[in-house]
């Protein structure tokens, strides 16, 4: 759970899923996350091994994220915690 037991981690790694991304719309997909939350989340995402960080040499920057093989073994979990959010909103 201290890996995955916050707010946002679950959403980043959900979003991920589906393959890598760049940062920025990366971010638009979670509504409602600052951008201090959410650069913060990237790197204790990046840290514990479950995400990695992508840096383009190019300018403007560009940085991608994607997931782990760690970070991948999360799929069944997080499919499943989605899965019962959806059944959970029709109630």
């Amino acid at each position: 759970m201290n890996l995955i037991g916050t707010k946002w981690k679950p959403l980043v790694l959900f979003h991920l899923l589906e393959g890598g991304l760049r940062s920025g719309i990366l971010q638009k997909k979670i509504p409602g996350i600052s951008n201090k939350m959410f650069t913060q989340t990237l790197r204790q995402l990046e840290k514990d091994g479950l995400i990695n960080r992508k840096v383009f040499p190019v300018v403007p920057p560009k940085v991608e994220y994607s997931l782990t093989e760690r970070g991948t073994s999360l799929e069944p979990i997080l499919r499943s915690l989605d899965a019962w959010g959806m059944e959970d909103c029709k109630r």
